[in-house]
């Protein structure tokens, strides 16, 4: 199971000095992909939650490829109805090439309505743009003369049915976000009836989850996968493996943007659990 950090790509503490030493704590320590978030625009609704700067994520991870040399590059995730499918597929497949094969694409539907009527996208078709953005990558990148060849993982986010169904349809691996431990097993078996129900595999098991370690236990019935003290994330782990995940992407920030200005205690509890882990 390879294990993944999401790396603030926003707020008043990032700049590029702090992405590069984000970029050196996790491929340091050992970590196996680096992810970033996406915005265009920093919508009120947006910035409530992910302030300004906000780093684009393609500029972002085509900088970080030359940064780097070992760990994988993702986006946890990118929106689909904010870019045209086909510049997606190019950009996606040239920072494929130029990172020696390395990225990973998550995609998503979105949510902040705000920042797609900005954008001039529909909110409401946003389930559709996801699907036509998968089918699209995927008949582009077939033409492997122009795009080249090389396959790039499509994970695709979401925690509702049609989330799962899309990804038994048309994605590499599903990513639900920040759930409690129950609800994660219950998803997946419902993922599995889908797949059986469409004549197709089930698709791999890719969660991001919180990274918040507590001096003690949290009570189990309120808290998340990935928070809590040190023992309890280890179980945490424990299942995940059980459920069959490939791969856990592990979310520092706590939704304090002043976080971004003080990283050193998300870094601790990165290093914390990777000794654990080892």
């Amino acid at each position: 199971m390879e294990i993944g950090v999401n790396v603030p790509n926003f707020g008043p503490g990032t700049n590029p000095d702090r992405l590069r030493e984000w970029a050196q704590v996790v491929e340091g320590l050992g970590y196996d992909l680096l992810m970033v978030s996406d915005h265009v625009v920093i919508t009120p609704d947006v910035a409530e939650q992910y302030p300004a700067p906000f780093y684009e994520p393609f500029t972002t991870l085509s900088w970080l490829a030359g940064i780097t040399s070992r760990v994988r590059l993702g986006t946890t995730v990118l929106i689909a109805g904010y870019r045209h499918p086909l510049l997606v597929a190019r950009m996606a497949a040239n920072l494929n090439a130029l990172s020696g094969g390395r990225l990973v694409l998550g995609v998503g539907a979105g949510w902040a309505q705000q920042e797609f009527a900005a954008l001039g996208a529909e909110h409401s078709r946003r389930g559709r743009a996801t699907d036509s953005l998968l089918t699209t990558l995927r008949s582009a990148w077939a033409d492997t003369a122009d795009y080249g060849a090389g396959h790039i993982p499509l994970w695709v986010g979401g925690r509702s049915t049609a989330a799962m169904r899309r990804t038994v349809l048309l994605g590499d691996a599903w990513h639900p976000l920040r759930n409690r431990i129950d609800w994660l097993r219950t998803a997946t078996e419902q993922l599995a009836e889908i797949a059986a129900a469409e004549g197709r595999p089930v698709p791999a098991f890719a969660p991001r989850i919180l990274l918040r370690l507590t001096a003690s236990p949290l009570p189990e019935e309120s808290r998340v996968a990935g928070e809590g003290s040190i023992d309890q994330v280890l179980a945490d782990f424990a299942v995940l493996r059980e459920l069959g995940a490939t791969s856990v992407v592990l979310d520092p920030f706590h939704g304090d943007p002043a976080e971004t200005e003080h990283p050193e205690t998300a870094w601790q509890a990165l290093a914390t659990l990777r000794q654990e882990l080892t």
